[in-house]
């Protein structure tokens, strides 16, 4: 709903109350008009109108500015001809015009429509047919005419400044999702293509020759790439190709040496490059556990609940590519022969995936500075994605005491787009 719509909300709720009380200011000296059927033949004009408008008030869309001008053309209409109906001594009394307070609908009208300068200058006109009606600029007249003027204006500066909030904050949501929509794709890059460069730069490498020339311009298009997807961050530059394969924990993205074999970390639910669903429905229970499990091995201790973890597909596959990439990092930067740990805790709020290994560790602020480089490993693959899940990742490591990545993600997550799953 447009900010602007409980004002129009409130101009409806404001011309009825107002036309009430037009009514009751007439009933109560029906006796002291000269022609009291002329004043009732009037109000009962506006009554009909204001019936049969009632709905084109309710929003902008209907609110035109042909129906505003003909709603003010009564309202002056009414002013102007309400010395003809009522005592001359009524008036140099000081008793109100035919439409009354009705009159200031109009205003407000082209207030919320227009903005304040619309305001200003039917406040003037109906300042205008005030001072006429009288006869005059008397205090009484003058003051409601500048009070009206100054309603007016302040109503239409209020709504010229939330319309611009309003179109400032749709282009924050606008921003927002599309930073989201790049980091998603970026993600899936360094899940792909990055690993697969690596992969090629340290294959050629080892068989040299023509090989080798391949595999370092596979490491300077890995490179380029890096600065693509980290955006404003620092660009590598080509002569870093020499070291991409020997990158710290915090910032591996290569994929361990298989043979020429492309180890994927593929699951259900999980999306592909052009942001489809391999999962029909992402929101279905999965048991994490059934994700998890294949990474056991020799060199890998599994540890899970005897229950099932249940958490939606979509947010399972994610944190399980999270833990995938956590192990491709312990693979690469530890070694082969390192001893992993991954344990499932699920508890009433959260679910807590540890990835802990016997590695050489990293020293503090690695992280923030492999980030700093462009190297996106952490940051993308496994920050990222548990952002998006509306959770957590921590790690704790220290030089010669191996590292432990802590990944949380609540019991009703966000999905990956940021909505409820």
């Amino acid at each position: 709903m447009s900010v602007e719509q409980p004002l129009w909300q409130a101009l409806t709720g404001y011309r009825v109350l107002s036309l009430l009380y037009a009514v009751g200011l007439y009933a109560v000296a029906f006796d002291e008009y000269d022609h009291p059927l002329g004043a009732g033949a009037y109000l009962l004009a506006v009554a009909v109108w204001t019936a049969c408008t009632f709905r084109r008030v309710a929003d902008a869309e209907r609110c035109t500015p042909r129906f505003l001008i003909a709603d003010l053309t009564i309202a002056v209409f009414g002013i102007l001809v309400t010395p003809l109906v009522d005592s001359h001594d009524r008036i140099a009394d000081g008793a109100p015009t035919l439409p009354s307070i009705w009159t200031a609908g109009a205003v407000l009208g082209f207030a919320i429509k227009g903005g304040w300068k619309w305001a200003a200058w039917t406040s003037a006109i109906v300042g205008v047919a005030n001072i006429v009606q009288r006869g005059g600029f008397v205090y009484d007249t003058v003051h409601a005419v500048v009070l009206l003027w100054v309603a007016g204006v302040a109503i239409g500066y209020v709504v010229e400044v939330a319309r611009a909030s309003e179109r400032t904050l749709a282009r924050a949501l606008s921003i927002e999702a599309a930073t989201r929509e790049r980091e998603r794709l970026a993600r899936d890059i360094h899940d792909s293509v990055l690993q697969v460069l690596a992969m090629v730069q340290r294959r050629g490498a080892a068989i040299g020759g023509e090989a080798a020339e391949l595999g370092r311009m596979a490491g300077e298009q890995e490179i380029a790439l890096r600065g693509l997807v980290s955006s404003g961050l620092s660009r590598p530059t080509a002569a870093d190709a020499e070291t991409a394969a020997s990158y710290e924990w915090y910032g591996a993205v290569a994929a361990p040496d298989t043979g020429g074999a492309h180890e994927a970390h593929e699951v259900p639910g999980a999306r592909t490059a052009d942001g489809a669903e391999e999962a029909a429905d992402g929101a279905a229970p999965c048991d994490l556990r059934t994700l998890l499990a294949p990474h056991a091995g020799s060199r890998v201790t599994f540890s899970e609940p005897g229950a099932p973890v249940l958490l939606a597909r979509a947010s399972a596959a994610e944190l399980a590519a999270a833990v995938g990439a956590a192990l491709d990092n312990v693979r690469v930067h530890a070694g082969e022969e390192a001893r992993t740990w991954i344990l499932v805790e699920d508890e009433p709020a959260a679910v807590t995936v540890s990835v802990r290994d016997d590695g050489p560790g990293f020293p503090e602020g690695r992280l923030a500075a492999a980030e700093a480089e462009g190297r996106m490993g952490v940051a993308l693959s496994i920050r990222g994605r548990l952002r998006d899940l509306g959770g957590t990742a921590e790690w704790f490591s220290a030089p010669g005491q191996g590292t432990e990545v802590e990944l949380r993600v609540p019991r009703i997550p966000r999905d990956v787009k940021g909505g409820k799953a």
